[in-house]
């Protein structure tokens, strides 16, 4: 060996080192090679960019307080929507807000270019405390599941659905006969919005709408209803036609609207009692289970020219002719 390689550094251990000689391992390896047990997944490493995003995501969609919700209402319906749902665009955002639609957050674009449009809706937002968030548009693309947002997203939160006892609990408390318009096949949630409006406007205690298969109430719903919405409560329950027997054994009359009815609207039957006002669609009308329960069906005379009303405008007329008949009782 060269003599310059022998004197290397770090070639001969130095003097006083406590290491020293081992023979065999004596087990001083054995904790290294037991097993750590699986990889933990991606979502649950918190340095990782998917537990990020999972704890971002949650943050977002804060959990439902336990006991209430679908489970809770589980009897006659009632709870929440299940998600938040996104309103989507600086027109859709600016009506929202202007119809006062209950709302979370308002995600905005990084460097927004502003408009009168977006001036107003940071003004709305502001009066009205929503959360501000800025995003990238890569993010606000994902938010929206690619809608057209130009920029800007409102977030509105889950409905808080009634039940039927808490319609008929209203119409106890105001000493007014119980007033219920039911909703059977109504998928437009603009209908909805439009029952809404005429309920609150003819002294409704509430409208009832079934968990499947019908119009829910989304923001399109709530900014048809002009205000409405807030002021009138809507139950979901699980079976119409169950829901409306419950309301039949509380007292109440059912009588459905839908062509070929037994009555017409300007003598509509059990008006100035505990009424339960069911509207068909336009297209179906009422189903057939449905139609089987009421205990009477009332007709709208309209034109031979025009084949039916759409629901809005027929819950409409009849629930004027209600309120008129409870009027001049």
């Amino acid at each position: 060996m060269a003599a310059g390689k022998a004197k290397r550094p770090g070639a001969v251990r130095k003097a006083g080192s406590k290491k020293g000689p081992k023979v065999g391992t004596g087990g001083h390896s054995r904790k290294a090679l037991e097993g750590k047990g699986p990889t933990p997944k991606a979502e649950d490493r918190s340095y990782h960019v998917a537990a990020k995003r999972k704890a971002a995501a949650a943050a977002r969609s804060p959990q439902r307080p336990a006991g209430k919700g679908v489970q809770a209402g589980r009897r006659t319906g009632g709870g929440r929507s299940s998600t938040h749902e996104m309103v989507a665009g600086r027109n859709s955002v600016l009506e929202a807000l202007r119809a006062d639609i209950p709302a979370t957050s308002l995600y905005l674009a990084s460097r927004l270019e502003q408009d009168d449009r977006t001036k107003e809706i940071l003004q709305i937002a502001v009066e009205r405390n929503v959360n501000l968030l800025e995003v990238t548009r890569t993010e606000l693309d994902r938010l929206t599941d690619g809608a057209i947002h130009q920029g800007v997203a409102l977030q509105v939160p889950p409905y808080e659905y009634a039940d039927l006892d808490d319609l008929l609990d209203a119409a106890a408390a105001s000493g007014r006969a119980p007033l219920i318009v039911a909703l059977d096949q109504i998928t437009d949630p603009r209908n909805l919005g439009a029952v809404l409006r005429s309920a609150a406007a003819f002294g409704a205690h509430g409208v009832l709408v079934p968990e499947r298969r019908a119009a829910q109430m989304t923001a399109a719903a709530w900014k048809v209803s002009a205000g409405a919405a807030a002021r009138l409560p809507v139950a979901r329950v699980t079976n119409l036609v169950r829901a409306l027997e419950e309301a039949r054994k509380a007292g109440c009359f059912v009588v459905g609207l839908d062509a070929g009815g037994e009555t017409t609207i300007d003598a509509l039957p059990f008006s100035t009692d505990p009424l339960v006002l069911v509207v068909g669609s336009e297209g179906k009308g009422l189903a057939r289970l449905v139609r089987e329960t009421c205990d009477a069906i009332t007709s709208i005379e309209i034109d031979a020219a025009t084949e039916s009303l759409n629901a809005g405008v027929a819950a409409g007329i009849a629930l004027y002719e209600v309120a008129r008949t409870r009027r001049n009782a």
